[in-house]
This record gives structure tokens, C-alpha cells and sequence, in this order.
């Protein structure tokens, strides 16, 4: 046997054991199908083009097959490349995601990471944060949400707007499932009002894109058969559903706890009380297979408590 440029190499197999590439030379074979060019793969690495050409024929020898087509214009995938690349996408980024958690094991005692949706930051979170820095200053809380090709910022805990049901996730129930039907006032006195919930076919109505809260849930809950408005203006950003609900756009269908302070002022209401119950809503999240760290402790029972404050039925 013999070990070169970073990478196992054997004539034949240890008996019961293949050989396996090393971190470079998978991140090597990435490079090129990304690049398509040795001198490219070569820069993205940091390698010579000479190592990058002794990392891919080692690569070759250990899969037994040809992993790119040689060609005029570069490096094209084989049907093995395209197999291993994906392979190797999954072991690099399992290797980032394990060196991101020991990472975290070091990290201050006081330091905890946090993914939050950006309208639940924007209208709920944020608002209500100081109550926490105010009487924790020693915890040092971050809200991160960025991935980039050479790092991985794991968060410890993440905001999800779903049912609860996450595979290796230990959930929180916020807030959220009691969704109100909002309309500016303006909007209202052009279109004469909503008597009925069947009125509501006669409107625009704002959607979002991705959010599982749906206007069939709505007419489900209020008996409405066969519900078609008169139009549908859709968007990628809730915060920009209720903007454009304050304008006068449309309804809108809004978790009641994300315009509290607009339906205060009035600047939207609630016709006739309308909405409904959702099975979906807000949820703070751990990974169960985790211990738990103090300073989190800490700001999920902070993060409970002020949820609690919302009602029963949020």
C-alpha cells in the first residue's frame, strides 16, 4: 500500500475493506464538475492543476471507472461521475455539519445561535427582544441564518411555521394557528363592506407562495362551497401580503399575533370576526439527539412565557 497526495491508494483491497477517497480528492471532483476545468478546479481548491489531475486519477482508480469525460471544451461527467459527485456533495457536507457542532461544544458558555423567519423576527421577536437583553445581558444572542461553500453556521435552535412534526426535532408551540381575515378599512368602504363570509368571493385576495396556510382552509371553515374570488395576487414575502393588505390591495389571511399593533390602530380589521384555526403555526425547535445548554434553557423558558402572554387560543 502506499499514501499519495492525500489519498489512499491499494493495488487490491484490504480484505472486507474498500479503499476510500480522502476529503481532498472528493472535494477535487466537486471542484471540476462545478468548473469544468482543471485550472479552475485548481483555483477553487487551492491546489496546483498537476495535484488536481493526481487527485482525479486516484479518484478514478478507487471507483474503477472513468468519473469525467475528457473533452475540448473540459471535464464532462460520466454517469459514475454524476453518481459520485452527488456522494460527495452529501460526505462533505456531513464532515462541515460535524465540525460546525463540535464548534458549537467550544463555543462561550453564553452564546447561543438562533434561525428565525424574518416576518417572525420583524414583527414579533425583535419588539419584545430588549425584555431579554435587558435581564440576560450575559447571554450573547445571534441570529444567523447564512450557508456559505466553505462553512456551515449551524444554528442551536430554529423558529418553524408548520404542525410540529419535524424528523429530529424536539418543538415548542408558539403561537400562530388562530388566523384572522384583515382588510384595510378603505378597501372595505370601496367594495361596500363583507355582510357574509360568501362576500368575501366578490375581493382580491393576497397569497403567499409558500406559507401552508390556504384560502381553501378558509372557505372549509366558514361552509363556503366552490370558492373562487375575483382575483388573486400572490407573493413571495408575507411581509409584503400585509403590506399590501394595508394598502388596500386585497384580503389578507395573517396569523392575528403578526398584526396585533395594525389591528389596534385599526389600520387593518377583522370583518365579522372571520378566520379560522390552523393546524399550522409557530414552533421553536432544538435537535433532540443535543444536550441542552444553560443559556438556551434560559431564553426558551423566556421565549414560552412571552408566547403564553399572547392567550390560549393564539
Amino acid at each position: 500500500m502506499e499514501y499519495s497526495a492525500g489519498l489512499f491508494r491499494s493495488g487490491k483491497a484490504m480484505q472486507g475493506i474498500r479503499p476510500l477517497p480522502s476529503t481532498t480528492a472528493l472535494r477535487v471532483l466537486v471542484a471540476l464538475a462545478e468548473h469544468g476545468t482543471a485550472s479552475a478546479a485548481a483555483r477553487a481548491v487551492h491546489l496546483t492543476q498537476s495535484a488536481v489531475s493526481k487527485q482525479l486519477k486516484g479518484l478514478e482508480e478507487i471507483a474503477g471507472s472513468a468519473l469525467f469525460a475528457r473533452t475540448s471544451r473540459g471535464f464532462v461527467l460520466t454517469e459514475a461521475g454524476r453518481i459520485y459527485v452527488t456522494q460527495a456533495r452529501v460526505a462533505l457536507g456531513a464532515l462541515e455539519t460535524a465540525a460546525a457542532r463540535v464548534s458549537a461544544t467550544r463555543a462561550s458558555p453564553g452564546l447561543i445561535r438562533l434561525h428565525v423567519l424574518p416576518i417572525l423576527g420583524d414583527r414579533w421577536l425583535v419588539p419584545r427582544f430588549s425584555r431579554f437583553t435587558e435581564r440576560h445581558p450575559d447571554i450573547d444572542v445571534q441570529f444567523t441564518t447564512f450557508i456559505t461553500s466553505d462553512m456551515v453556521e449551524e444554528a442551536d435552535a430554529v423558529f418553524r411555521f408548520g404542525e410540529g412534526d419535524w424528523r429530529g426535532q424536539a418543538a415548542d408551540y408558539l403561537f400562530g394557528r388562530d388566523v384572522a381575515l384583515v382588510a384595510s378599512p378603505s378597501l372595505l368602504a370601496r367594495m361596500g363592506g363583507i355582510g357574509t363570509a360568501d362576500d368575501v368571493r366578490r375581493y382580491t385576495v393576497l397569497d403567499h407562495f409558500q406559507t401552508p396556510l390556504r384560502w381553501s382552509e378558509f372557505a372549509d371553515a366558514q361552509g363556503l362551497v366552490d370558492f373562487t374570488p375575483a382575483h388573486i395576487i400572490r407573493f413571495g414575502f408575507y411581509a409584503l401580503v400585509i403590506r399590501a393588505a394595508i394598502a388596500g390591495q386585497g384580503l389578507a389571511l395573517v396569523p392575528r399575533c403578526l398584526v396585533m399593533e395594525e389591528l389596534a390602530s385599526e389600520r387593518l380589521v377583522n370583518p365579522r370576526d372571520l378566520g379560522f384555526f390552523s393546524r399550522n403555526g409557530y414552533w421553536f425547535t432544538v435537535p433532540a439527539d443535543r444536550p441542552s445548554r444553560a443559556a438556551l434553557t434560559v431564553f426558551r423558558d423566556w421565549l414560552l412565557d412571552e408566547a403564553k402572554a399572547l392567550g390560549p387560543n393564539a
